[in-house]
């Protein structure tokens, strides 16, 4: 399949399903079992930033950097229903909001050294040219910018809870497009390592200040281990990874 067509594919099954995602894994969370932004710290001071959001969703991580003081909000995604209701999460903002529908894979006009901070929670894994995204947001940073984003954990979806235990039941090393199980088989997702998320920033010019795989379980396990996001699987894998770079 090609990329167009998965692009295609994905975009009418978000616009399906958008609200399900109202508001979910945003600022200041980064993910499922995973630490916060208020434990990690890794935006340091974002007032006054210029922030960008790759695969904005529906605006709550904007609205999260709004809070934080940053004085210009942008926000990129590729459905059509994510940005009408980022524009109404964040219609009240005093910062100025700028939101774009496309796809991350190209440039649709942002423009070049001028973000202070570009970041995505839980969207980057979409991408279905890892080193052409990464390399526009390269373009978009200023100087000593600041890259953030977090993405399901590679390991994850290998793993599965059949027959009361958990058995690989994916190859991790073998990469590249897939039906996406969590969606019903209805969308594609890539499956990548994580050495292919850090290499490819790498190559791209960044330089990797921090990569973050620690595992934060509440007190309670889920009731159904075989959930997607269950603390027993969650025992044995990381559910979210998250990683910092910077442009030098």
């Amino acid at each position: 399949m090609e990329a167009t067509e998965i692009l295609k594919m994905n975009k009418q099954r978000w616009e399906i399903s958008a609200e399900r995602f109202f508001g979910r894994t945003a600022l200041p969370e980064y993910g499922p079992f995973a630490l916060t932004e208020a434990q990690l710290k890794l935006f340091g001071s974002i007032c006054g930033k210029k922030v960008l959001d790759i695969g904005c969703g529906s605006g709550h991580s904007l609205q999260y950097m709004g809070k934080e003081e940053a004085r210009e909000l942008w926000g990129l995604d590729l459905c059509t229903k994510q940005i009408e209701t980022a524009r109404k999460v964040l219609k009240d903002q005093q910062a100025e909001v700028k939101l774009i529908e496309s796809p991350m894979e190209e440039n649709p006009g942002l423009p070049i050294g001028y973000f202070d901070i570009v970041y995505s929670i839980y969207a980057l894994g979409w991408t279905t040219d890892l080193s052409r995204t990464f390399s526009h947001i390269y373009d978009y940073l200023k100087p000593g910018g600041t890259f953030v984003f977090s993405w399901e954990h590679p390991l994850h979806d290998r793993l599965k809870f059949e027959e009361s235990s958990f058995t690989f039941n994916k190859s991790y090393v073998i990469e590249g497009p897939e039906y996406n199980e969590g969606w019903q088989n209805l969308a594609v997702i890539h499956h990548r390592k994580l050495s292919t998320y850090i290499n490819t920033l790498i190559e791209a010019g960044f330089m990797i200040e921090k990569v973050i795989d620690d595992v934060c379980l509440p007190d309670e396990q889920s009731e159904n281990p075989a959930k997607w996001y269950s603390t027993q699987k969650a025992n044995l894998v990381p559910a979210t990874f998250i990683i910092k770079a910077s442009k030098k």
